[in-house]
């Protein structure tokens, strides 16, 4: 990604200079002769570092002034000062007014590119540690595991973050669609610039578009700062609009307009505005649903679904969730400066064996849960019994042979092994979604043997009813 640099400078040798300088070195340029013009330019686009002389024409202070200017209505682009006759007082006040530094003219092209490689670092910094207090970063737990259905999740996130194609990501609630969007930004080459996430179904109506588009100054206060909204924040950089179905129908009309404008305006203002944003989208709702209702426009369907990743749930990767769900504990538990804790295999089993309604959000909460009440006996096995009621009531386990010991009991012996042996095979190939092989495996036996006993046990489906596919299903 190639940064954007604005130059201002009343000289028009000393612009064609640095503009040359930086575009050698792969920077993107603009210039300005005066300090107006240069706050003209950033309202039209914010860049990522301004290069602002002192002397601005008319005086010393002239650029000063513009520097407050810049520092008020946009914290976070830096400014580094350049001045060849200015005093100690005058490079002192322009750092206490927010300048990232000061150089004197004439400078060394090597010293000019390292101050600006460090202020682009140091505000790149600056941006993502107030994206992490707003919503910390969430590594994507949701690829982590080894089975079939995970690695093609994975292969869909790297082609996707090499490609630059709108993607939409669906999925069940909860499964971690904003992770998936995180990690396609991390693995692209916008990685650099901001991801931005914008909760379609959280915002108010009458709020969303000054979210997304912002605002410019509008009446006689001057001082006021205008607001840059969510795109303009995302330039460069990954958008992500989370429920995309939710937003209202009036902003996806503009959207599709401004997708294929790739600009658009901030509220009271008709100046355009270019940007340059990758736009991801979310939904847990059957997209094609809320078409036909009328819900979401179709032609907005099409430009978004370019291509389309589907998230599977936690239940359908059960095999996954001892390695995820030993992920969020020892996470967890670094943010909570708590000592982090491991599942045995019956509370695995456990876990493995329940549905999930809430997918990766409950989990987590579990794990919240369980570290809250851990108190004296952190050093010990995560046991099922200190799972919430709620995972344990649905234990398949319990509802299966143990809760059979009355009526095996009276059986002969021969009868009550087989009664046993079925709902046990039962309860572990459940636990392994239906793969015999990873059942063989945690029970010990050859796959074929398994296949043998599975039949002749007459051991049916969790569906109800006996398919012979189902005895074939194998981890890739």
């Amino acid at each position: 990604m190639s940064y954007e640099i604005l130059v201002v400078d009343d000289e028009d040798d000393i612009r064609n200079l640095i503009t040359g300088i930086l575009e050698d070195e792969g920077y993107v340029t603009r210039s300005a002769p005066s300090g107006l013009v240069a706050l003209d330019m950033i309202k039209h686009r914010q860049p990522h570092l301004v290069l602002l002389d002192v002397w601005l024409g008319n005086g010393e202070r002239d650029g000063i002034k513009i520097l407050e200017t810049i520092k008020r209505n946009h914290a976070f682009v830096p400014v580094i000062m350049i001045s060849g006759h200015s005093t100690i007082e005058t490079a002192v006040s322009a750092i206490k007014k927010g300048a990232y530094d000061f150089i004197e003219k004439p400078f060394q092209s090597d010293r000019l590119l390292l101050v600006i490689g460090r202020a682009i670092e140091s505000a790149n910094l600056q941006r993502e540690n107030e994206e992490l207090k707003l919503k910390a970063r969430i590594s994507a737990v949701n690829l982590l595991g080894n089975t079939q259905i995970t690695n093609q999740l994975k292969l869909a996130v790297k082609s996707t973050a090499d490609s630059l194609s709108k993607t939409m990501i669906v999925g069940p609630f909860g499964a971690g669609k904003e992770m998936i969007a995180r990690e396609i930004h991390q693995q692209s080459d916008r990685s650099k610039g901001l991801f931005v996430s914008i909760n379609c179904g959280a915002l108010h109506p009458n709020k969303f578009e000054e979210e997304l588009f912002g605002t410019e100054i509008v009446g006689s206060d001057s001082n006021a700062p205008r607001k840059i909204g969510l795109l303009e924040k995302a330039h460069l950089g990954t958008l992500y609009f989370d429920e995309i179905t939710q937003l209202p129908l009036p902003l996806q009309s503009k959207l599709v307009r401004i997708m294929q404008d790739q600009a658009f305006c901030r509220i009271g203002s008709d100046r355009k505005v270019e940007f340059d944003v990758r736009i991801i989208c979310g939904t847990s709702e059957d997209v094609k649903d809320q078409i036909s209702k009328g819900n979401f426009r179709e032609d907005l369907y099409y430009r978004l679904s370019v291509n389309q990743i589907v998230v599977p749930s936690l239940r359908d990767r059960s095999t996954d969730i001892s390695i995820i769900a030993q992920k969020l504990m020892d996470d967890a538990a670094k943010a909570s400066n708590s000592k982090s804790r491991f599942f045995s295999e019956e509370a695995l089993v456990v876990l493995q064996s329940y549905n999930w309604p809430g997918d990766f959000i409950q989990l987590r909460n579990v794990i919240d849960w369980i570290l809250i009440m851990s108190k004296n006996n952190s050093g010990d096995p995560i046991l099922a019994s200190e799972l919430p009621q709620e995972l344990s009531s649905n234990y398949s386990f319990q509802s299966g042979w143990q809760a059979k010991n009355s009526d095996v009991i009276v059986l002969p012996l021969r009868e009550a092994r087989e009664a046993f042996e079925r709902d046990y095979l039962m309860t572990q190939v459940s636990r392994f979604a239906g793969n015999i092989s990873q059942t063989a495996r945690f029970i010990g036996m050859e796959r074929s043997a398994l296949h043998r006993k599975l039949r002749s046990l007459k051991v049916y489906d969790f569906k109800g009813k006996e398919d012979e596919d189902f005895y074939e299903a194998e981890e890739a």
